[in-house]
């Protein structure tokens, strides 16, 4: 019986843009999992099966609801230890906790902050009220003027991460010779920028754009499959 995730969606139900569920959509790729994936919007919050924070991602398994992408990562892992470890262990596990919160705390509120305008742009117009009023709230200004000057602000993005960058010269994963969650955590922005925007966030001779295809080319071009921009 497959495991159901429920992703969000754009105006195109093809167009899954959240990082979070990318990040669910890999590991669950990962564990060689079959996958039944339902298209979900902003505004569609009595459609998601119940016990769940009305977000997503939300798997259903068996008679187990879970959401949010660390708990169901951990809830995988600890469910089906004999499928492809997504950690290596506590150790690994609790290592890439830490990737993980960087991504949720740094990563991800700064790639945002290049990127909204163009995610309303390819919202479904039943959820564009609720965005725009929910963003605008939690960033501080309107959507136009946080992008503004986007491209004044791509300098120091690419600068940040530098600790990223070094790391893939010296390795072809984060998760070392092998992409494991750590991989997904942070792959989760860069995909959910290339399915939303025409903004090139990296360079093409940045070792986080090889990183990057590797990424898409994973798991039969799973992630590349998904309509989008080049990275």
């Amino acid at each position: 019986m497959a495991i159901r995730l429920y992703e969000l969606a754009g105006a195109d139900p093809e167009r899954r843009f959240s990082p979070y569920c990318w990040r669910t959509r890999m590991a669950l790729a990962h564990k060689r999992f079959a996958v039944e994936t339902v298209p979900w919007r902003f505004t569609e919050k009595d459609a998601l099966p119940a016990s769940n924070q009305g977000n997503v991602p939300v798997i259903v398994d068996g008679d187990r609801v879970v959401h949010d992408s660390w708990t169901i990562a951990c809830y995988l892992e600890d469910r089906y230890p004999d499928a492809p470890s997504l950690f290596g262990g506590d150790t690994g596990r609790a290592a890439i906790h830490l990737i993980n919160d960087w991504a949720d705390r740094i990563l991800f509120p700064t790639i945002i902050r290049l990127i909204v305008i163009d995610i309303f742009g390819g919202l479904d117009a039943r959820d564009k009220d609720y965005f725009r009023a929910s963003r605008e709230q939690r960033l501080g200004a309107a959507l136009e003027q946080i992008c503004a000057d986007r491209e004044q602000q791509l300098p120091a993005f690419r600068q940040a991460l530098e600790p990223l960058r070094a790391t893939l010269r010296a390795q072809p994963f984060l998760g070392g010779t092998a992409a494991n969650y750590a991989d997904y955590a942070v792959f989760g922005g860069f995909q959910w920028s290339r399915v939303t925007s025409p903004l090139r966030l990296i360079a093409s001779n940045d070792p986080i754009h090889s990183w990057c295809e590797k990424m898409l080319d994973a798991f039969d071009g799973m992630a590349r499959k998904t309509p989008g921009y080049p990275v």
